[in-house]
């Protein structure tokens, strides 16, 4: 199983963000040299009242830092955006990851995002699907020629193909079961996302491999999840330590209407909230937690999230440690 870091890229207002950029290259090192696979981040527009710095830049830095790690976005909010920019971005960090680039696409559910890039929001999930097939072609023909109800390439090549043959492999976010079926109709893999309490989590992986069969497509590319991981010497000391700013930004999210956080005052149910969806403990616990979701899930790319706006960064440092020790221990 790859353990891989999920990149924590947003701050409160006033964080100066020269420090966080430092703060971010110091954890791709601790990550890598603990034994992490991979280094992923998120993407948001308009993230108030968080400052947030936009991925493929982000990534472009970053790699400098993890020489010889995978690297990607999970996910892109490509529905709002142009798969032509989406696909020349892609493959021009495949080459600058040397052909370790993964690309996680999704429809978004932020009204504002759409609205303040021009797009409209009712059209969101036929955009996502034409955006992909296109993409595809862009990496791999030499001429386009699509004239589709949202997007046009007239017989053009793409600026740039990607260094892995057929491109990165493209990852599918989404929540409901419409998005993962979508997933599975597009062979892509289905990246559970953090907020997905285990018993959801497991009937839609039910959903996802009944549709391929159904479509017969298939998934060569694994089983990837994103995690809130909270660890610590105890469980009590860690939530000591990070809870406070791991409800923060799970209250910034419920002000976004992000569905599993905006049900009720999350403060008086964080308990509530945090079971069956966040690995909280000591090692011992996390990698139970961990294997679990291996075993069970067949989860083999475990992407964890080790930092919320406001958490220091000596924190996220011991934290990379001790997941190393425990992905040591998983092998």
């Amino acid at each position: 199983m790859k353990i891989g870091m999920y990149m924590a890229t947003q701050w409160p207002q006033g964080a100066d963000l020269g420090q966080e950029m430092a703060n971010l290259c110091e954890q791709t090192r601790a990550a890598k040299e603990n034994g992490f696979a991979s280094v992923l981040v998120g993407q948001h527009f308009l993230s108030e009242p968080l400052q947030m710095i936009q991925a493929e830049p982000l990534l472009a830095r970053l790699v400098a830092e993890g020489e010889g790690m995978e690297f990607g976005i999970a996910i892109v909010l490509l529905a709002m955006q142009n798969p032509v920019i989406v696909a020349e971005y892609a493959a021009s960090l495949d080459w600058i990851t040397g052909g370790k680039y993964i690309l996680g696409v999704g429809v978004g559910y932020r009204q504002e995002e759409f609205e303040g890039l021009g797009v409209p929001f009712e059209e969101r999930r036929s955009r996502f699907e034409e955006a992909i097939p296109l993409i595809r072609r862009l990496w791999t023909e030499d001429k386009v020629e699509h004239r589709g109800e949202h997007f046009t390439v007239g017989g053009l090549s793409a600026s740039i193909r990607p260094k892995q043959a057929g491109g990165p492999p493209i990852w599918v976010g989404g929540e409901i079961p419409p998005a993962v079926r979508r997933a599975a109709r597009l062979g892509c893999p289905w990246v559970i996302p953090p907020t997905m309490h285990w018993d959801d989590a497991v009937h839609r992986l039910g959903v996802y491999k009944a549709t391929m069969g159904e479509a017969g497509t298939s998934n060569p590319h694994g089983q990837p999840l994103i995690r809130e991981v909270v660890i610590g010497a105890t469980r009590e000391a860690a939530m000591a330590a990070a809870g406070p700013h791991l409800l923060a930004k799970y209250e910034s999210y419920a002000s976004w209407g992000q569905t599993a956080a905006s049900e009720g005052s999350l403060a008086d149910r964080f308990d509530e909230f945090c079971a069956k969806r966040f690995i909280i403990g000591d090692e011992a616990e996390v990698e139970d937690e961990m294997a679990r979701y291996r075993d069970e899930m067949g989860v083999d790319h475990f992407l964890v999230r080790l930092q919320w706006p406001g958490f220091e960064q000596k924190g996220v440092v011991d934290a990379v440690e001790r997941i190393g020790r425990v992905a040591a221990r998983l092998g």
